[in-house]
């Protein structure tokens, strides 16, 4: 190779964002031999093509690979290394979810072992089911809602979380991204001893949640900074709550207006009409004569589905990821769908059970 191709160690260091010694390390250990050793001086020198595998590495590293994994990516095809990363990174999730049980488990100790407040007992099955439904309106990261669409910005912790509000009657979970809000209402075995409101992080109750499906009884009880999920014959579960103000939610319930089109249509019909169409944002028109799937520009095609349809006429778009998501949860074989103009909420439940309810923003025409 010329001598103009290739770089000294420093000057290679420094592009490749890898120190010297660091260099020095992978190339003992066989993951990034120099391109030229100067046989008196023993100093070693990198050509240009190596950049790419040094930058590489060192991501890898960033993100805590061991060195046999790293050589499996940098020696893999595209899609193999896609899947050796994948897989690197559900263990890395996995160790941090056990690590913080195991914390958990730790500070209760610590403390004394004194049992928690007891939020309410909830059959393990419902609980689990109503956890899966109402976090898909979480936000991973965080879409903001306006009348014209999701916008993306950083996320906030407290947008991941689920809301849990229990009262001696029942026990609410919510949800929302900002453009969309799910929230189901569960009649719990046994009431707690007072009321509780706090927001639970989603990825410790996504951990938690094969357990809790598997066990008939889920007594939830309050700690400081925390809620356990004690099952009998299973470990205990430890969720933290969030520090962070939940989003005025009731406020916005509250706020809503009476419904100006209402449709009930069956559920698994709207999903494939939403599957076949070709677009990212398709358009619900509403009359009388049912529920059409259609494309913005086109008046006249799409795909007609029979619905019962009262009140006014209206053409109304959504994002599809908010749509699809937002009727896949719903229980039951039909939806109602309760509309109150082209960019207001649109509230999507059973047709025949209220307990899950979620609320949906559409887009306007030009977005």
């Amino acid at each position: 190779m010329p001598n103009s191709e290739l770089m000294a160690i420093g000057a290679f260091a420094q592009r490749s964002g890898l120190t010297s010694s660091a260099l020095r390390f992978y190339a003992d250990s066989g993951l990034l031999p120099p391109a030229d050793v100067d046989p008196a001086t023993g100093y070693r020198s990198y050509g240009v093509h190596q950049l790419e595998r040094a930058v590489t590495l060192r991501r890898l590293r960033e993100i805590a690979m061991p060195l046999a994994g790293v050589a499996a990516v940098l020696g893999a095809g595209a899609e193999e290394a896609a899947r050796l990363l994948d897989e690197h990174v559900a263990r890395i999730e996995g160790d941090a979810a056990v690590a913080r049980q195991r914390a958990a488990a730790i500070k209760s100790a610590l403390g004394g072992d004194a049992p928690g407040s007891l939020i309410a007992v909830l059959k393990g099955p419902v609980l689990a089911e109503a956890v899966e439904q109402v976090l898909t309106a979480t936000a991973t990261p965080n879409p903001t809602a306006t009348a014209t669409g999701p916008t993306h910005e950083p996320a906030s912790a407290v947008l991941a979380g689920l809301h849990i509000e229990a009262s001696d009657e029942a026990v609410a979970l919510t949800a929302t991204d900002r453009y969309r809000l799910s929230t189901r209402t569960l009649v719990p075995v046994r009431t707690g001893e007072r009321t509780w409101a706090g927001t639970v992080d989603g990825a410790d109750l996504r951990y938690a949640v094969a357990d809790v499906r598997r066990s008939a009884l889920v007594r939830v009880e309050a700690v400081p900074h925390g809620i356990w999920l004690r099952m009998s014959g299973r470990e205990d579960r430890h969720c933290r709550v969030l520090p962070e103000e939940y989003p005025d939610h009731r406020s916005l319930l509250a706020s809503l207006g009476e419904a100006t089109t209402r449709a009930t249509v069956a559920k698994g019909a709207l999903l494939r009409a939403l599957e076949e169409h070709p677009g990212d944002r398709p358009v619900l028109r509403l009359t009388d004569h049912g529920l059409r799937v259609q494309a913005p520009d086109d008046e006249l095609s799409g795909i007609l589905l029979p619905a019962a349809v009262t009140g006014e006429d209206l053409r109304i778009r959504f994002e599809m990821t908010t749509l699809y998501a937002a009727v896949s949860t719903a229980i039951g074989p039909d939806v109602m769908l309760d509309l109150r103009g082209p960019l207001q909420p649109v509230t999507i439940r059973s047709a025949d059970r209220g307990d899950l309810t979620t609320l949906t923003m559409p887009v306007t025409f030009d977005h």
